[in-house]
């Protein structure tokens, strides 16, 4: 598989989750990008798989974000 075709999937899989589910994708990179509060009622609407799949992008946007804010 082409490196192209894997960053076409992943790039899809975001926007997906983006648009789709946004209550659940936005804490959950807030989460893993050190910027969510430690919140009981904000951690329930974390997803764990979300970082499991090939989601290349995402992982990408969750290190970004913790770099630089």
């Amino acid at each position: 598989m082409s490196l192209t075709t894997l960053m076409f999937r992943s790039m899809l899989r975001l926007l997906t989750l983006l648009i789709c589910e946004p209550a659940t994708s936005i804490p959950t990179l807030l989460y893993y990008s050190g910027l969510l509060p430690h919140n009981m009622v904000l951690l329930r609407m974390v997803r764990h798989e979300l970082l499991e799949q090939e989601n290349y992008l995402f992982r990408l946007l969750i290190s970004l974000m913790s770099c630089f804010l």
